[in-house]
């Protein structure tokens, strides 16, 4: 997968927080392009390839999926979820990325098969080093095995 096609996929029905997210990410100096999507079905028919999405070379599968816990329709978890039993998605890197701290949320998410639960920070600093922490770690030092490197090239 070549650089300019490495996707973040951000599923984030805030727009607030989404713009804050995208500014951090510049700020943190991701050169992943980080694709927002407004709510879990979006993030489905991503995901799946459907409709706007059909088009793997503009829409790439993503290295990393991000994804907020609380989102009207289809929820964060739900998502989660169908990723996990989704044969061709289910060792997709998802973190939930959330203004949730309860710690029921936080074991919902582990058990549904997220990788990381992160609680969204309250200033932009703040999210400035999650952006870095999030590029440091799932990005640069995480390593997925060779399996899933080929499965995700064969779909560009």
């Amino acid at each position: 997968m070549t650089q300019c096609n490495k996707v973040i996929l951000y599923a984030e029905d805030d727009e607030d927080d989404a713009f804050l997210f995208q500014h951090a990410f510049k700020q943190a100096g991701i050169s992943h392009r980080l694709v927002v999507v407004p709510n879990g079905k979006t993030a489905i028919e991503y995901l799946s390839g459907d409709g706007a999405y059909a088009d793997r070379v503009q829409h790439p599968l993503p290295s990393l999926v991000l994804m907020d816990l609380k989102m009207p329709g289809i929820s964060g978890l739900e998502v989660l979820k169908w990723i996990r039993t989704s044969p061709s998605l289910s060792t997709l890197l998802v973190v939930m990325v959330t203004s949730s701290n309860q710690d029921t949320d936080i074991h919902r998410a582990y058990l549904q098969g997220a990788n990381g639960y992160l609680v969204k920070p309250g200033n932009i600093d703040a999210i400035v080093t999650m952006a870095r922490s999030i590029k440091d770690y799932w990005l640069m030092q995480n390593r997925v095995t060779g399996w899933v490197e080929v499965k995700m090239r064969g779909q560009s």
